[in-house]
């Protein structure tokens, strides 16, 4: 009734549109590269290994192997004041041992949220070494969506860095450098 009156009295149409209890998903886009001082198949068997993948995975409590492509993982971040244990899988596809792959999964985090996306990874022999580069989206819905794009992006980027310099390390000779830069 007071949607009809302020349409009349104001000549404004309302529309009401209900509210479905989910926040809008937001997306990231990452790329960067890692200087590894590896050859690339020593790095491709490290990107297809399950010990060295946890090592890696910021805050990966359990990674486990269902297929040579399907990985089921637990882990606990914490984005600004929302720490979440998120549950899911991980796929890999587009696989060009050992040039690079594309790696993508989704995760659920309970009441905070939920988050999915994807990275190709791209493996190119460079000053006697592996460049990685990588290109990521990653989207996330629910209380993690709401703290806003600014520090979503900042917890990505350092998540990533965090991963990166722990598959870095896990190489004996001494860590290649390492950039990042958000997307523009």
């Amino acid at each position: 009734m007071a949607m009809v009156m302020n349409e009349t009295m104001a000549g404004v149409r309302m529309v009401h549109v209900p509210y479905k209890g989910i926040a809008p998903a937001m997306t990231d886009l990452m790329s960067g590269e890692v200087q590894l001082p590896a050859s690339r198949e020593t790095v491709w068997a490290k990107l297809n290994d399950t010990d060295a993948l946890k090592a890696s995975i910021p805050g990966c409590e359990t990674l486990e192997k269902l297929s040579d492509t399907e990985f089921q993982a637990v882990a606990t971040n914490k984005v600004g004041p929302v720490k979440a244990r998120f549950k899911g899988k991980v796929r890999l596809s587009d696989l060009d041992p050992p040039n690079g792959y594309r790696i993508s999964g989704e995760g659920d985090g309970g009441v905070a949220g939920f988050a999915k996306g994807g990275a190709t990874i791209a493996l190119t022999d460079k000053d006697g070494g592996t460049l990685l580069t990588y290109n990521v989206e990653a989207q996330i819905g629910g209380k993690l969506a709401q703290l806003g794009q600014r520090l979503v992006n900042g917890a990505a980027k350092k998540l990533a860095d965090q991963f990166f310099a722990k598959f870095a390390a896990q190489f004996t000779s001494p860590a290649g450098t390492q950039t990042s830069q958000a997307a523009q």
